[in-house]
């Protein structure tokens, strides 16, 4: 089990986009944002029974759902291509079947009309069932195709209805596709269950989930949605690690994404040359249900196995995403030929699947490589291995050495002076 902790920053980003491991050939980069189409927003509300509820504000939950929708249509940015789809909004029947397969798209995803998109929303009136799960799976057909960003924006005010359909598994699946889709979801009940559930679909992808009780909360919180999907994005390159350091593909610096097996290792290989600093970082997502008890670490190994530096991160007891990070700096060389070494950075993982849980595929891994130019100078903690804390311990126990001496000059004279009065 690994031990230590350490955070790493700048990881996490868009797992949702993580795929199946497929290979890539040798050397590939991730493709930043060039000849990106438009991003798409399919905003999916529940209609269901239950939003007749005055509690928002001293209105019903419908009340405030829709006045936040027109404010967001009127802020939405020209470049969003934006939908709406519903849940529980037609049938009001108990036959559960039929409950099960209400949901609906209120508006196309597609260049926006904000006078047709509000008068569609003001024709909505609290009438079914809540079926979570079948609404995101209809919402990822809304968004498919194009390689721009996609966001599902969820607004619930229960659980789902419509089990063994677990809307969990629905988002799973829709990350491991590979489609670039993230869910985030919005909570307008302070209910544990319900918090659960709508937190475990959003971590599937990626996403975030946020509980509201305020109507002006509801509104910036989908606009601050709406435009996240507006900034460019890197798409991440699917690359297939091995299980040896020799046969690992050859990485280059980008965003890169694969599946691990529960407490397995992985091998990528990235060259870096003298005068060069390599970054890398790693998050690996337990999107089902694990053991209390995980880490993961990333290691940078010379080809003969020897440990150069490393990071690790220990997590307890909740699914969720644990990254860390190592910096690399290579020296500059004396000789003429300046040759790269090649770095082989290895991630394990001690993660365990809980009773009954599937351990294939392997859980969603994304991996960070930057080689950048190397310190100028001292001036950089890196290069004096500060991270490692050597020299910060060694001042602290010079400091302390010191005080402790000056102290003991101070009562001695202190005494003596106390003598001789």
């Amino acid at each position: 089990m690994i031990t230590r902790q350490r955070l790493a920053a700048g990881v996490c980003a868009l797992l949702a986009a993580l795929a199946t491991g497929l290979a890539v050939p040798s050397g590939a980069a991730a493709d930043e944002t060039a000849d990106q189409d438009a991003p798409k927003v399919d905003l999916v509300l529940d209609v269901s029974g239950s939003m007749r509820a005055k509690d928002i504000d001293g209105g019903s939950r419908m009340a405030a759902a829709k006045q936040a929708f027109n404010e967001v249509l009127d802020a939405t940015p020209e470049e969003v291509r934006l939908g709406i789809r519903t849940l529980g909004a037609d049938y009001p029947g108990d036959n559960r079947k039929e409950g099960c397969k209400d949901t609906a798209q209120l508006y196309p995803v597609g260049p926006l009309d904000r006078t047709e998109a509000k008068t569609a929303v003001a024709t909505l009136s609290p009438t079914g069932w809540t079926p979570i799960g079948p609404a995101l799976l209809k919402a990822a057909d809304d968004l498919d195709g194009g390689n721009g960003s996609k966001r599902i924006v969820l607004i619930s005010d229960g659980e789902d209805t419509c089990a063994p359909l677990d809307p969990c598994e629905v988002a799973r699946e829709i990350a491991a596709k590979g489609i670039g889709l993230t869910i985030d979801t919005l909570g307008l009940v302070p209910d544990v269950k319900l918090n659960r559930q709508l937190s475990c679909i959003a971590e599937a992808t990626g996403g975030t989930y946020t509980s509201v009780e305020h109507r002006d909360q509801l509104t910036d919180k989908v606009n601050q949605l709406v435009d996240r999907a507006a900034d460019p994005v890197v798409t991440p390159v699917a690359v297939e690690g091995a299980s040896v350091c020799s046969s690992a593909p050859a990485l280059e610096s980008g965003l890169f994404t694969d599946r691990e097996e529960f407490a397995k290792h992985r091998y990528y290989k990235v060259d870096v040359p003298p005068g060069k600093e390599l970054r890398a970082s790693v998050s690996v997502s337990a999107d089902r249900a694990v053991g209390p008890d995980y880490g993961v670490s990333l290691r940078a190994l010379t080809t003969h196995g020897r440990e150069i530096v490393r990071g690790e991160a220990t997590g307890t007891g909740r699914t969720d995403v644990l990254s860390t990070g190592l910096r690399y700096p290579k020296a500059e060389s004396e000789d003429d030929e300046e040759t790269p070494e090649t770095v082989c950075l290895e991630v394990a993982n001690s993660f365990s699947p809980a009773s009954g849980v599937k351990t294939t595929p392997g859980l969603p891994l994304e991996l960070t490589v930057d080689v950048v130019d190397g310190a100028d100078g001292a001036g950089d903690v890196a290069a004096f291995g500060l991270g490692r804390g050597w020299w910060l311990l060694g001042a602290l126990v010079l400091v302390g050495f010191l005080a402790g001496l000056l102290w003991g000059w101070v009562s001695r004279w202190r005494v003596a002076v106390w003598r001789s009065n």
